[in-house]
């Protein structure tokens, strides 16, 4: 055999063992941490496949529960890489990560969409996702006129059929202590009217699945969920709607963001500028009923009509603190358990 020879063959040999490296690194990757069910299938349809595998891109989505994927982000925001690109989270808990330097700055130069986003949902190191607020629920055939106000459930004709879910306990301290005179930054009169609350029997329901079933067999009239929820078991047949409460909706916001150490920040910052993208954002809309975060996404009229608030129900949000939740939360669920549930 000839040097010549000899040396393409060992030039062929060395390529085919590099070929499978190269192959890896020219796939991009991008690691998703969010909630399964139909918000991760949601992702996978409206966003993943139309939008992120064109680029070129794979996602892999990390489901668990939003506690764990608080704990994992602020528990590796020291280390050299981080184990997420994009964390989807609820506000609270977004705003926690921001308050420990977790995440990446959001401008409209690394995410050019957030150009888009409504002016009241505009934040620093998150997107705005979708949202909605936690209004009053109710059965529809058992409740002929519509509550007006938070304070309803305090009435006396509806004693035993008032169900609340345990873990949305920070919104309904919240309008415990709106009711009682309070605000959503002085939560002291909330203790009276949970009290107040309890004697009239309400129900304390461990999740959303269960509320639903109580909603469904009669067993409770009346709630505070998100008015999206309402409208998803609507679309399910349980004969329910929503009412804007006078005292204004408890807003609920789902934002994602880019941890400041994620091993892949350039594809995170793709994939959270296409979760604002017009046909992502109706995919939500349309299955969930949580409404748009920005400008340019319309929503058919039939959909607006059962989704949408008003210009003065969004001018009547309430305004939260996130800083004085966050410095209270423990208090609030102190409260919760030992004042209400026990």
């Amino acid at each position: 055999m000839t040097n010549m020879t000899r040396r393409h063959l060992l030039q062929g040999a060395a390529a085919g063992l590099l070929l499978p490296n190269m192959a890896f690194a020219a796939e991009e990757q991008v690691v998703v941490g969010t909630w399964g069910g139909d918000f991760g299938n949601i992702l996978r349809a409206g966003v993943d496949e139309p939008l992120i595998t064109p680029m070129g891109m794979t996602v892999v989505q990390d489901v668990g529960a939003p506690m764990q994927r608080r704990t994992k982000l602020l528990a590796e925001r020291n280390a050299r890489r981080g184990s997420m690109d994009v964390a989807c989270l609820a506000d609270f808990d977004i705003y926690a990560a921001q308050q420990l330097g977790a995440l990446e700055e959001i401008t409209t130069a690394n995410v050019p969409r957030t150009a888009q986003v409504l002016p009241f949902l505009k934040k620093t190191h998150s997107i705005p996702h979708i949202y909605s607020a936690h209004v009053i629920v109710y059965n529809t055939e058992k409740i002929k006129t519509p509550p007006a106000a938070f304070a309803d459930l305090w009435d006396p004709k509806y004693r035993g059929k008032v169900g609340l879910t345990d873990f949305l306990f920070t919104t309904n301290t919240t309008i415990a202590a709106i009711v009682g005179g309070g605000s959503p930054t002085n939560f002291e009169p909330a203790a009276g009217k949970l009290a107040e609350l309890r004697d009239l029997d309400v129900k304390i329901l461990p999740s959303t699945e269960s509320l639903a079933t109580a909603l469904k067999s009669g067993d409770i009239w009346i709630t505070v969920i998100a008015a999206a929820r309402a409208f998803m078991w609507n679309q399910a047949g349980l004969p329910v709607a929503h009412a804007f409460p006078s005292e204004g909706g408890f807003p609920t916001l789902y934002e994602a963001a880019v941890p400041k150490n994620a091993r892949n920040k350039d594809a995170g910052l793709k994939y959270v500028n296409a979760m604002l993208e017009p046909q992502a954002q109706l995919a939500f809309a349309q299955r969930m009923g949580y409404l748009p975060t920005v400008k340019d996404a319309k929503l058919p009229d039939d959909l607006n009509r059962a989704i949408a608030f008003t210009e003065k129900q969004q001018d009547n949000l309430l305004q939260l603190d996130y800083g004085y939740l966050q410095a209270n939360q423990a208090k609030m669920l102190e409260m919760w358990n030992k004042t209400f549930k026990a």
